[in-house]
């Protein structure tokens, strides 16, 4: 065992970091995050239906579409249409996975984006 203390973070210079950062890269970061732990909890990573889990996949989707919906008038759409894409497929992937689909407008996040079809 080492005799060193533990080393504290900068805290300055983490705030002084993150103040450097664009809003809308904080958001697209955000986003993106929902949207591969969505992926995993839907079972559409290499370890398939490993990590599997469709109420923890409904809470990211949902979360990604109200993200989504309530930055729309801050990211331009250069930014905001491949995420509104990649939440459409999840949404897609979540209703192909139930075994007992939602009614449309029911799915996870369809009350930000409307009913999504196939």
């Amino acid at each position: 065992m080492s005799d060193t203390p533990p080393q504290n973070p900068d805290y300055d210079t983490m705030t002084r970091d993150i103040a450097e950062v664009p809003a809308v890269e904080v958001i697209v970061t955000v986003a993106v995050n929902l949207m591969s732990a969505a992926a995993v909890k839907l079972g559409l990573t290499e370890e398939g239906d490993a990590y599997k889990d469709l109420d923890e996949a409904r809470k990211l989707v949902t979360a990604l579409a109200g993200l989504l919906d309530a930055s729309a008038t801050e990211i331009s759409s250069f930014h905001a249409a491949p995420l509104r894409d990649g939440l459409k497929s999840l949404q897609l992937a979540f209703r192909e996975a139930s075994l007992v689909p939602d009614e449309p407008g029911q799915g996870p996040g369809e009350k930000y984006t409307g009913p999504v079809y196939g």
